[in-house]
């Protein structure tokens, strides 16, 4: 993509979960970097500030505003996801400031309240946080986008068949393999036992906690011969906050490292490090496979998942059913790699297309949207 003179502002809403950071900043850097186009990045927080404060310095066409009703929380500048403003009321009294910009770029689906409800002249871009078989795609807000990024073509077909119109949706490649500010490049421990990373999901029907979840995490510290990286969903101490007790309990342990709201959880740094992945349908399975290495499943509700494709990505390793079992399938789990290893590169594939340069194809793809509004 080459520079061009600048055809209007865009502006990326940082409203929601640190979560959403790496599946949308990569995209700043890259139209930063490759256009001319000014971009505004609106924030809730102090800590949604101060990360992109520091990583923005090298870019003078990005501006770090702060959204009306912003906070300003307890914040030792590592990114701990923060408690945020109420959305709905932010994003009603955003809507204003939103009049300058002729393109918006959000991560998630609250900020298409604005344009499904309100009358607007900005475009909406909707960036994919996340992959996998159990994504909302029904959801009616997804309609108001005018172009959604999805990371595969695997992914695209989802929306298609469903009939959404195919110019409304283009696979990028998966945005968050682009991002370069991880807290870890190596395990957060003192010595080389095997990496366990145990990651719930948040949601109770989807998850392994509620049922199996303080047993795992103390069979495995029981155990001693793995490194646990207890790191769940973040949303999931407010429906669970007995996980915070846990925590407190082994935290100190050399052989544990629990987090549950710090950065290192959400910008692939333990899916980076880790030797084995120990979990149940949440899609940080599919970002740790961007390597394959052995996986462990929990279907601790016992569910008939061969064939359902919401439970695709469990082809990918042992599927355990009785929690028992989970430290001797940890155990086997390198030996059966070679079982799996084709199978999770092809679904990784499948899953997240391109690996590499997916903002960068994204940031084009925004270009593209500026480059086809009438001038006013």
């Amino acid at each position: 993509m080459t520079s061009a003179p600048p055809r209007g502002k865009v502006a990326f809403l940082f409203l929601g979960e640190t979560l959403l950071i790496p599946h949308l900043y990569p995209i700043v850097e890259a139209l930063a970097a490759t256009s001319t186009v000014p971009i505004d990045l609106w924030v809730s927080t102090s800590v949604h500030e101060t990360l992109l404060t520091r990583w923005t310095a090298p870019f003078p066409a990005v501006r770090i505003r702060r959204a009306p009703g912003f906070r300003r929380v307890a914040d030792d500048g590592t990114g701990r996801n923060p408690v945020l403003p109420a959305k709905i009321p932010m994003l009603v009294r955003l809507l204003p400031y939103l009049r300058s910009a002729r393109v918006v770029v959000c991560a998630e689906q609250t900020s298409l309240w604005l344009p499904r409800l309100f009358p607007m002249r900005a475009k909406f871009v909707k960036t994919s946080h996340g992959v996998g078989s159990m994504s909302a795609r029904d959801d009616p807000r997804r309609r108001a986008a005018a172009l959604t990024l999805v990371p595969s073509q695997r992914e695209r077909q989802t929306y298609l068949d469903r009939g959404f119109a195919p110019d409304r949706f283009v696979a990028t490649g998966y945005v968050k393999a682009d991002f370069t500010h991880r807290t870890h490049a190596a395990p957060p421990f003192a010595d080389t036992r095997p990496v366990v990373l145990y990651a719930p999901h948040w949601q109770q029907h989807r998850s392994s906690w509620w049922r199996w979840g303080a047993e795992v995490v103390r069979r495995i510290v029981a155990d001693g011969r793995y490194n646990l990286i207890f790191a769940p969903h973040q949303r999931l101490v407010e429906k669970a906050p007995e996980v915070a007790d846990l925590m407190r309990e082994i935290g100190g342990l050399p052989h544990v490292h629990c987090d549950i709201d710090g950065f290192a959880m959400v910008d692939g740094s333990y899916t980076g490090v880790a030797d084995v992945y120990l979990g149940d349908t949440s899609s940080q399975v599919i970002e740790f496979l961007m390597r394959p290495r052995p996986c462990v499943f929990l279907n601790a509700a016992r569910v008939a998942w061969e064939g359902d494709p919401n439970y695709a990505m469990w082809a990918c390793g042992e599927v355990v059913g009785d929690v028992a079992e989970v430290v001797g399938a940890l155990d086997r789990a390198a030996l059966l790699h070679t079982e799996y290893a084709a199978v999770q590169a092809a679904f990784a594939d499948e899953s997240l297309g391109a690996v590499k340069g997916g903002a960068t194809k994204a940031a084009g793809e925004i270009v593209h949207v500026l480059e086809a509004i009438p001038s006013r």
